[in-house]
């Protein structure tokens, strides 16, 4: 495997293309949800059951899925809109308000009545995720819905120069809102990425690229990885199944593995030195990948800049995102403390 370390680009190239990544505008479109934090201390039994009790001292509502990704776009210093179904309530209004603090352009929201806007919620103590507790439905949307949806894409695809699909397998990326999206995208010579799920990845074809982690780029591909120690059996296996340019699969504390269409292949070793929560890493790599392939980045360089950047939310706690300055920080700081060949 070729080692990303040999033909990583120059810090000054990584930081020449975060600059250019404040010129992006993109399009993020699927499943938004709104994810709540529920902080407090658990020094007790509960009489009633052999669980914890929690005694709560604080709550954060933070955008997650979609919603997350296209805060992490802006955080980057990009311009982000999403396009998504969120539902006629307060889960809903709370999320477009997060949205609206956090700069994203929410014209773009759709709303559903009689279906929930997917939440989650986690009930964290001493630096301990204790449960998560979901409320959602995730059948696919509606025709109707789908059709607001896709208007509203054929609109922002003229401001926008690329997209990302952000699928959680809640229903907002159909068969039909894929397909549309990705041939339209294409058609118009932009970038669309996918942040997958490992049931969809037949409705991806022809993407510029995915974003899998090694578990669903394995059950995608259909290989054991056991069986694929390295992954070059799941990368072209995918490259193969989607006709795309590249694909990136995050491999947990192994750090990333970008294969492409030419046949390259590039490990990228991870940056973070410390890891609380990998919660919404997943996002912030398709988010800034994205952004540099969209701002004229190759896609290696794309690819190690994603790279920095999920080595700043990894040491945050929740969903979180990673700027300009952050990222600028920790190239500064690798490259510092790093022996260059």
């Amino acid at each position: 495997m070729e080692r990303a370390d040999n033909v990583m680009p120059e810090p000054a190239g990584l930081l020449e293309l975060l600059d250019r990544v404040a010129s992006v505008r993109l399009l993020v479109i699927g499943d938004a949800m709104l994810d709540h934090y529920i902080f407090g201390d658990a020094a007790r039994l509960s009489p009633e059951a052999p669980v914890p009790v929690v005694r709560v001292e604080r709550d954060i509502l933070r955008p997650g899925g979609a919603a997350n990704t296209a805060v992490n776009v802006r955080a980057l210093g990009a311009t982000a809109e999403l396009a998504a179904v969120v539902g006629d309530d307060e889960n809903g209004r709370e999320l477009r308000r997060a949205l609206k603090e956090g700069a994203v352009d929410v014209r773009g929201l759709v709303v559903a009545t009689g279906r929930p806007t997917t939440w989650k919620g986690r009930v964290i103590a001493r630096q301990q995720q204790l449960v998560r507790l979901d409320r959602e439905v995730d059948g696919d949307i509606t025709a109707e819905l789908e059709g607001k949806l896709l208007a509203h894409f054929a609109d922002a695809l003229e401001r926008a120069h690329g997209v990302i699909l952000s699928d959680y397998g809640k229903g907002t990326v159909t068969a039909r809102v894929a397909a549309e999206v990705i041939a339209r995208v294409r058609d118009a010579g932009k970038v669309v990425c996918v942040d997958p799920k490992e049931n969809h990845f037949g409705l991806y074809k022809n993407v510029t690229s995915v974003t899998p982690n090694h578990h669903e780029a394995a059950a995608a591909a259909g290989i054991r990885e056991r069986d694929d120690p390295e992954l070059q059996r799941t990368g072209a296996a995918l490259l193969e199944m989607l006709g795309a340019d590249s694909v990136l699969i995050t491999w947990g504390e192994r750090g990333m593995v970008l294969f492409a269409a030419d046949g390259s292949t590039a490990h990228i070793p991870t940056r973070a030195r410390e890891v609380f929560d990998v919660a919404g890493a997943g996002d912030t790599v398709a988010a800034t990948f994205a952004a540099g392939l969209a701002a004229g980045g190759s896609h290696l360089a794309a690819a190690q800049l994603a790279n920095f950047a999920a080595s700043v939310v990894v040491a945050k706690v929740g969903t979180a995102t990673a700027t300009p300055a952050e990222i600028k920080s920790a190239v500064e700081a690798y490259y510092e403390t790093t022996p260059r060949e």
